[in-house]
């Protein structure tokens, strides 16, 4: 399996990732020591060594520090364009609004759609964008695994029962201003509400 880095990787988040890879490697051999596991990892995100990834991340912190911190593409709140998007057939709201958070990994949306009939109805969705499996909280036998493919884009797959049933993206524009998902029979452009920082 293989992983990218989120666009503004944390090398503790990264530490944790390993200790947990290590417990889930100590299954099968109880002699493995956490710098295996922080190699497999290293390896997994396409670096030779754990060393190299820790210098790689570590370059990218000093010059982001530097600069203050930078902010991800998808933070922000961002409001669908109708116009622009073509809705879901079993889903024709009539309004979005959604709101980014962005940590290392974690991606947390806030939204808040009016469906057909004028009702308004808020959600939360968090999504761990390390291409790892994780079960739905609640308990619908439904599998997410989210990937990074550039800092610009977070791509989706759903499973149930081992079978993917549906799949997405999450799409910056390179001015920043618009965020396009898609999905099965459906395009949701959203603008953003407020100018980037």
């Amino acid at each position: 399996m293989s992983r990218s880095l989120p666009p503004h990787p944390n090398l503790e988040h990264l530490k944790k990732q390993a200790k947990d890879l290590l417990d889930d490697l100590k299954q099968s051999n109880l002699d493995l020591k956490l710098a295996d596991a922080q190699h497999a990892l290293a390896r997994e995100y396409g670096f030779a060594s754990w060393p190299k990834l820790k210098a790689y991340v570590e370059s990218l912190s000093h010059t982001t520090h530097d600069t203050s911190e930078k902010k991800s593409p998808f933070a922000g709140k961002w409001t669908a364009n109708l116009a622009k998007s073509k809705r879901h057939p079993a889903n024709p709201f009539q309004s979005a609004t959604m709101e980014f958070e962005v940590v290392d990994d974690v991606v947390t949306i806030h939204d808040v759609v009016v469906d057909a009939s004028g009702r308004e109805e808020r959600g939360k969705n968090v999504i761990q964008v390390d291409g790892n499996e994780y079960s739905s909280e609640n308990g619908s036998g439904y599998v997410l695994i989210a990937r990074w493919r550039g800092p610009n884009i977070i791509e989706t797959l759903a499973k149930k029962d081992g079978q993917i049933v549906g799949w997405g993206t999450y799409e910056v524009s390179n001015d920043g201003k618009t965020l396009t998902i898609s999905g099965d029979q459906q395009m949701v452009v959203l603008d953003r509400n407020e100018p980037l920082s």
